[in-house]
């Protein structure tokens, strides 16, 4: 599909108007029916208006319907799949912001709910609220290249209070076979589609409920997949012939082999810290090698500094500076998280079937991924037209460059849908 360049548009307006109808075409074959195609677009449109709540109620109001009907028939009951909607989504960012460095970050977020008949909630620990809360749970990927990342595939967590009740699951429409899965195999399920689907990358990084599964490791290495995955103090790996547990390894570092290095800069400058790595026994694959690399918090005050344990698995070769900025991506899913749900209603669903989960969800992360790119090729338009002033030896006040995030930036450039 062709896509016109930045600077064939006089304004971010009429470029924000070519992307969003190129983003409806992309995805309107997945819709058989004109009105279904027609309602997908009034939702986006909704997803990424600046209305305070993203539900079917407030979706209708901006579409100026008069009941939320349309928006609750489009998720619940319309025939369409929302796992074709995903597949153009990562087609869609495999084209517009992959490149070779690209990343894939894993990681896990809560969605507050009350009563017990939304799919797959329950009494969980939810990161999000930092506490065991009523919640569902979703297992998200992330891909994240030069200053862009997006949702690219999601998985409802299904706990087993769920599996084990067949009636509960029929309520809230769970296909017949679904069964019983952990994040970790949840996240090994769209690891492996995704890269099948052509979207590759560098790296792939996770937390410890990953980086301690040990079959999505090895299915990774199988694949000859780079990754940098943490681990907790208790794993245990092979070293020298001997398994020992991965703190005690650190134990063992010398001073000169720590290594100060910033990943980056935070809101408070420089974020630095102190590496160590530790080769640890040849994997099977020929040109591969396997590292325990150990991060160090700068020592402050009396305070013993803290550790992280990360195992590594990348091509020889691979300097500890890689690795360590490979590690420091996996911030780029928790910004996902906050602008999701801050920008396109990521967490604002009504919905309480395992259906409406998906479709709300893939349409959010659809949404999410066109904020993205309008982001990317608004600055690239407003770039092109500096340079444009400038060769005309003109002097004007500095322009208003779209902000990193994309909540300034939708409230600086007073962007509405078309």
């Amino acid at each position: 599909m062709t896509v016109e360049t930045p600077s064939s548009f006089s304004s971010v307006e009429e470029l924000w108007t070519s992307l969003f109808d190129n983003m409806c075409e992309r995805i309107g074959p997945c819709f058989a029916r004109s009105e279904t195609r027609e309602g997908v677009k009034a939702y986006l449109q909704g997803l990424l208006s600046p209305i305070e709540r993203k539900n079917g109620w407030q979706l209708a109001e901006e579409a100026g319907l008069a009941t939320p009907y349309t928006m609750q028939y489009l998720l619940n009951r319309a025939v369409w799949e929302s796992n074709e909607v995903r597949d153009r989504l990562q087609a869609y960012v495999c084209e517009m912001i992959a490149d070779p460095d690209g990343m894939l970050v894993i990681d896990e977020t809560g969605f507050l709910k009350k009563g017990k008949k939304s799919v797959g909630v329950q009494r969980q620990y939810s990161g999000t609220a930092g506490r065991i809360e009523n919640c569902q749970i979703g297992v998200f990927l992330t891909y994240a290249s030069q200053g862009d990342h997006t949702l690219v595939d999601r998985e409802l967590y299904l706990p087993k209070s769920w599996t084990q009740d067949p009636e509960r699951c029929r309520a809230a429409n769970v296909p017949e076979e679904v069964g019983f899965a952990t994040k970790p195999a949840l996240a090994a399920r769209m690891l492996w589609r995704t890269l099948d689907a052509g979207l590759s990358a560098r790296w792939v990084t996770g937390d410890t409920v990953y980086g301690s599964h040990r079959p999505l490791r090895e299915g990774l290495e199988a694949r000859k997949q780079a990754y940098a995955l943490a681990v907790s103090c208790q794993e245990q790996v092979e070293v020298q012939d001997e398994r020992k547990r991965v703190d005690r390894i650190a134990d063992g570092v010398a001073p000169d082999q720590w290594h100060r290095l910033s990943v980056g800069d935070g809101s408070k400058g420089p974020r630095e810290f102190d590496w160590a790595r530790v080769e640890l026994s040849k994997p099977e694959q020929d040109g591969w090698q396997s590292w325990l690399v150990v991060r160090r918090s700068p020592a402050s005050g009396e305070k013993p500094a803290e550790r992280a344990y990360v195992l590594v698995f990348a091509p020889s070769g691979t300097t500890l500076a890689q690795m360590a900025t490979a590690i420091g991506t996996r911030w780029t899913v928790e910004q996902c998280f906050e602008e999701g749900k801050g920008e396109v209603g990521l967490d604002h669903y009504e919905v309480r079937s395992w259906q409406g989960w998906y479709r709300h969800i893939t349409l959010s992360m659809f949404a999410h991924a066109f904020l993205v790119v309008l982001r990317t090729q608004s600055q690239m338009l407003m770039e092109d037209s500096q340079e444009t002033l400038e060769k005309k030896r003109w002097k004007p006040s500095q322009p208003h460059f779209p902000s990193k995030t994309l909540n300034a930036f939708k409230r600086q450039r007073g962007l509405a849908c078309p």
